[in-house]
């Protein structure tokens, strides 16, 4: 059953994405426990999933209730599995020291794999005519990241033979990236916020070639700015006309991106929802207000998270992140503000 799932996960249409939707939703309310007490809080009469009355994960809207989505913060305090298995990986949050990190088990990693690998081939194209450069210094110093497990794989897959990831020396980083230049190659520069603002801060480049991506990521490094500054930054210093950006987290095997101007978009079996900050039982495809994530592939763990992050969604679907709610644990990789 479970791979009949995973095949449709990733040849999902608009007009099939609800009914994979609510086949998930039925597979994880079965198997996962934390999932399935935090709905019992809220219905314990519709927890029989096979009853005609069970839940769905639409309404008169189409849309999910919020009381379907888990808090994001239960990955901090919960084992978030849907059916029990011994994970082939654990990532990892990479917080602060006064924060919990949030843990997330992978059952099975390609499914992450071909998460990525189909995300960056629908955004981006033919992965093996890139050159795929990672400044990811802070998260090359852990074990646990999926950011670094993608940007890894990006690496090895596109088979080039600058590809690779670069720590603190810029001067080596700037030769390759003008090498680059030089061939007209297609290179993307992936980079934590803090690391690309510290390079074009000391090197400045004119780049015709070159995709810069920042993942977020300030890690208390720097002064808070907010988005427009931090791509003013790098545009001024690389030489660029737009900033391509990446929204993911620890707790999604999916990331949506934005290829300039700070406006996300998402593969197809991943969608983005707006909930009312005052009445979080209230739940939209637009508007403004706190954003719940729907990753279908997330299938082994939750695919129906309600996240901290406050933005805008717009008719076309497409949205932008504002920041966090108040009083919300500040993750390492989020700490970018608009």
């Amino acid at each position: 059953m479970t791979d009949t799932i995973i095949n449709n996960i990733f040849s999902v249409t608009p007009q099939s994405f609800h009914s994979v939707a609510e086949t998930i939703y039925r597979f994880q309310l079965e198997n996962n426990v934390v999932f399935r007490e935090w709905h019992s809080m809220f219905n314990d009469k519709r927890l029989m999933i096979n009853e005609k009355n069970s839940p769905s994960i639409t309404n008169n809207s189409s849309l999910t209730p919020n009381h379907y989505f888990l808090p994001i913060s239960f990955f901090k305090t919960n084992k978030i599995v849907s059916t029990e298995f011994n994970p082939e990986a654990i990532f990892e949050s990479s917080g602060t020291s006064q924060t919990i990190n949030s843990q997330h088990l992978v059952k099975d990693l390609s499914i992450y794999h071909k998460s990525f690998f189909e995300a960056f081939k629908l955004f981006y194209g033919d992965i093996k005519e890139w050159c795929i450069i990672g400044l990811l210094p802070s998260y090359l110093e852990r074990n646990n990241s999926s950011l670094t497990m993608m940007a890894d794989e990006l690496i090895k897959a596109s088979n080039h033979p600058d590809s690779g990831f670069y720590l603190y020396d810029f001067d080596k980083l700037e030769k390759v990236l003008l090498k680059q230049e030089v061939a007209q190659q297609k290179t993307l520069l992936l980079g934590v916020t803090f690391a690309l603002l510290d390079f074009a801060e000391q090197h400045t480049l004119k780049l015709n070639y070159t995709t810069i991506m920042e993942t977020g990521g300030m890690k208390g490094r720097r002064k808070e700015l907010t988005r427009a500054e931090v791509h003013a930054i790098i545009c001024k210093g690389f030489g660029v006309t737009k900033v391509h950006s990446e929204y993911g987290m620890t707790e999604l095997l999916s990331q949506a991106y934005s290829l300039g101007y700070g406006r996300f978009i998402c593969p197809p079996w991943m969608k983005v929802l707006v909930r009312d900050e005052d009445d979080p039982l209230t739940i939209r495809e637009t508007g403004r207000g706190v954003l719940n994530v729907i990753d279908l592939a997330n299938l082994y763990s939750c695919s129906f998270i309600a996240t901290d992050d406050v933005g805008i969604i717009y008719e076309d679907g497409s949205f932008e992140v504002w920041g966090r709610l108040d009083n919300s644990d500040i993750r390492g990789c989020s700490l970018l503000v608009v």
